[in-house]
């Protein structure tokens, strides 16, 4: 119902091969971590009945500011006149919100079934425990969960739902002075985009006019600014229990702002929200109270109604400060019984240290836990956290140490709970090779018999080119934020691949990435002196369908994932189209001209020739050797619940022409009876060994967290090597495989796996000791004969060696 027609596909972080044909990652969308629901609560402006005095607040100017966030706007039919006021209003919120991600808002202009309305709006989702969140047992709302985490974590819906009442007798001159019987559009923006971005609580309340005791009170699922919503005794709204009378008469009575921001803001006194004896739904809560602030000239925009004449062009100091908080923990509330244990512990390996993860007790809304209390058990050090997961720092390296973890709260201390035993050991050293870009999708090939590496800086919007001249490097912006010449001035850093096609010195590299804002697949080609662009696909009249076979140029989606493969019949892309959730492919021949490309859709569409019908290629990987392309990718083929699959495929495509009818389909690993998914993230590399397909697995003890490493050499596709992470942690991205080590994530870091080994069970060694949150990437690269692994650490694309 909200889909975005541009979106912002997750930032990964990609390991590289010295190899013609590697790929980059793509979006983790079906196999997510974290936990995600619709909302259904909207927060309403209403008309107000003024005195016909005319009351003005700050007007922004934003000359001074710069954008900190983009908005993308889609609008239903509204008039031309109030597109300009909308765009008024998101000018002011881009200049004071931070996020990297795009914020795509599905505006309507409708008759509302109370015509005493305004504007409403709402978050499309909320999100919890993703990476990022300051209280992982907190629902956040689409857009400042996806700033939170720093990618897009549904990228196939918008962010906010916004409905303006079309009946309204609105000030259409744009002049910012209505009169005394009109209303100021601008005005109804600046205060609905605030609750599309989280001002809102997510309370619903149910009461019988025949009863004076039947008022009940719910939330369901409490979100960061129900946490921040107090009563005068300190009791959190997110604490009360839900469905109750309890809740139902504190939603009724004073409510109170907890947060340090918003308290400073109002002058050192905690900000009065509006909750009056009779629930107002949509308005109850989710406002600034109306008494108390609505002569306010700058903090009256969040009260739950707007007069005739008003006119409120930024969101004011208070208002801000509140979000600011809803980025923070929020405070503890008042406990009401003693922690219990705290669930899941365990101790991962680090350098000189461990991590140690935990779940909270299964009465942390009761206990209100004030923090963890760890204990080294070999050295009797105690240490207090405020969270999982905890560093512990000063260990020595192959010595072996245990923890012990207890949860404390006001009234005491819950009984110790034990993690296992780990040894920590030395990690790879590691240097910085582009302090100023992140990296967060990387590949690297050999070009002209040197290495290149390709790399994106998601703080710039930029996609970058680093050659290997044999003693230095030399980096150059390939396209993005401007330029001539066939560049954009759109960000395009998203997903990435390279390949090599040609002999020596005639050689051209061919890199493809993603345009973020219309949802593109870029192409520019490289000959060591200059760069030709195009786009392949995405900018197409019409979005198509799946069941259309006979391909052209479309206008879906196709910023997830791609691949990339050249042989001597030309250059061959292939990219998930995530508007059909189908595999397509686009061939350019060796003969062909500029914009000449051949379409097709590769699987995902049919269950017949060996096809199949799940929804493919979340990850994506290709190589070719040479005349043979091999495209590895994953299939849900179970209901997506939740952001989470029930069952997966890893399926490999293989032709050795160009030819849409030259596929042949296999399946490498599947969900049964012992092995829940497979998927997550894949890899795939040419190596001196062969070509070897890498993939991760959960088993329905640990769905939807994978545990284990899976690979297979294609030369024996049914011989299926497997390890678990165990104390190294949940297994993701990146991953790559080289003829030496699989690489891949193990609890926000990078381990590697040693293919070599001849025990049952190959030894994984520790790369980086840094936490990272989000997606990321990292692969393989050999320069002057020495190996190292080239990733985003800390922030920065940094080389890594053992």
């Amino acid at each position: 119902m909200f889909a975005k027609r541009k979106n912002l596909i997750q930032a990964t972080f990609a390991l590289f091969a010295v190899v013609a044909g590697l790929i980059a990652p793509t979006s983790a969308s079906a196999y997510s971590h974290f936990q995600r629901f619709p909302s259904t609560v909207w927060g309403n402006l209403y008309a107000g009945q003024g005195d016909g005095k005319k009351l003005s607040g700050t007007t922004f100017t934003g000359a001074h500011l710069d954008a900190k966030s983009s908005f993308v706007v889609t609008y239903n039919n509204f008039p031309e006149w109030a597109k300009k006021e909308v765009q008024a209003a998101i000018n002011t919120w881009s200049s004071y919100y931070v996020s990297k991600v795009p914020i795509h808002v599905e505006a309507s202009w409708i008759r509302p079934r109370d015509p005493r309305i305004l504007g409403s709006a709402m978050p499309v989702d909320y999100f919890a425990g993703f990476p990022g969140a300051p209280d992982s047992t907190l629902w956040y709302p689409s857009a400042l969960a996806n700033a939170l985490a720093g990618t897009d974590l549904d990228s196939k819906n918008s962010e906010m739902v916004i409905e303006v009442n079309s009946t309204q007798n609105w000030d259409q001159r744009g002049d910012g002075a209505p009169t005394t019987t009109e209303f100021d559009l601008q005005s109804v923006f600046i205060h609905e985009i605030c609750h599309g971005l989280g001002f809102l609580s997510t309370d619903s309340y149910d009461s019988n006019p025949l009863s004076l005791t039947y008022k009940w009170g719910k939330i369901v699922r409490p979100t960061a600014f129900d946490a921040y919503a107090q009563l005068p005794d300190g009791s959190r709204l997110a604490d009360l229990p839900s469905p109750s009378v309890e809740l139902g008469k504190a939603m009724t009575n004073p409510l109170i702002w907890s947060g340090p921001n918003g308290i400073k803001a109002n002058g050192g006194v905690k900000p009065l929200l509006y909750s009056p004896s009779e629930y107002d739904g949509g308005s109850s809560v989710s406002h600034l109270d109306e008494a108390t602030f609505h002569s306010s000239t700058k903090d009256s925009v969040m009260t739950p109604s707007l007069d005739a004449g008003e006119v409120f062009h930024d969101p004011g100091p208070l208002a801000l400060a509140m979000m600011d908080d809803l980025r923070q923990k929020p405070p503890v509330g008042i406990a009401i019984a003693l922690p219990q244990n705290p669930r899941n512990q365990s101790a991962l390996i680090g350098d000189k240290s461990a991590v140690i993860t935990f779940d909270p007790p299964a009465n942390l809304r009761a206990a209100q836990i004030s923090s963890y209390i760890i204990k080294n058990v070999k050295t009797g050090q105690l240490i207090n956290v405020q969270g999982s997961p905890a560093v512990i720092s000063g260990l020595k390296n192959g010595q072996s140490y245990s923890f012990t973890i207890a949860a404390k709260n006001s009234l005491g201390v819950s009984e110790a709970v034990s993690t296992n035993s780990v040894i920590p050991q030395v990690a790879w050293t590691s240097s910085v090779f582009d302090p100023i870009a992140d990296g967060l999708n990387v590949v690297t090939t050999n070009f002209r018999g040197q290495p290149a590496i390709v790399y994106t800086d998601s703080v710039k919007g930029i996609l970058k080119l680093a050659l290997w001249n044999g003693k230095s490097w030399k980096k150059v912006t390939v396209d993005g934020r401007g330029g001539s010449g066939g560049k954009t001035t759109h960000d395009v850093s998203g997903p990435i691949s390279a390949c090599v096609g040609g002999v020596g010195n005639t050689q051209i590299l061919h890199i493809f990435y993603t345009d973020i804002q219309d949802n593109d697949l870029r192409y520019t080609s490289f000959d060591n002196s200059n760069f030709s662009f195009e786009i392949v696909d995405g900018n197409g009249p019409t979005v198509l369908s799946y069941e259309q076979s006979n391909r052209v140029r479309s206008a879906n989606n196709v910023s997830i994932s791609n691949a990339c493969a050249v042989t001597a019949a030309g250059v061959q892309v292939f990219y998930r189209d995530e508007s059909q959730g189908i595999l397509l492919g686009a061939v350019k021949p060796q003969s062909a001209q500029k914009d000449q490309w051949v379409y097709e859709i590769v699987d995902g569409d049919r269950a017949t020739d060996n096809r199949t019908t799940g929804d493919v290629g979340f990850h994506l990987r290709a190589v070719a050797v040479g005349s043979d392309v091999s495209v590895l990718y994953d299939s849900a083929i179970g209901a997506i619940v939740q952001k989470v699959i029930s069952q997966g495929e890893i399926r490999l495509a293989t032709r050795s022409s160009i030819s849409k009818l030259g596929w042949k389909y296999s399946t490498l690993d599947k969900s049964d009876s012992s092995t829940a998914v497979v998927g997550y993230e894949i890899s795939l590399n040419k190596t001196l060994a062969g070509v070897i397909a890498g993939w991760l697995s959960s088993s329905p003890t640990t769905i939807p967290k994978p545990n284990q490493l899976r690979w297979v050499n294609l030369t024996s596709p049914t011989k299926i090597n497997v390890v678990d992470t165990g104390n190294f942690g949940v297994p993701g991205a990146p991953m790559s495989v080289d003829y030496k080590s699989l690489a891949f994530g193990c609890g926000t870091r990078i381990c590697s796996a040693d293919l070599n080994s001849t025990t049952q069970s190959p030894p994984i060694k520790l790369v980086t000791n840094s936490l990272k949150s989000g997606y990321f990437q990292s692969d393989w690269v050999t320069i002057n004969k020495i190996r190292y692994a080239v990733a985003s650490v800390d922030g920065k694309l940094s080389f890594l060696k053992p």
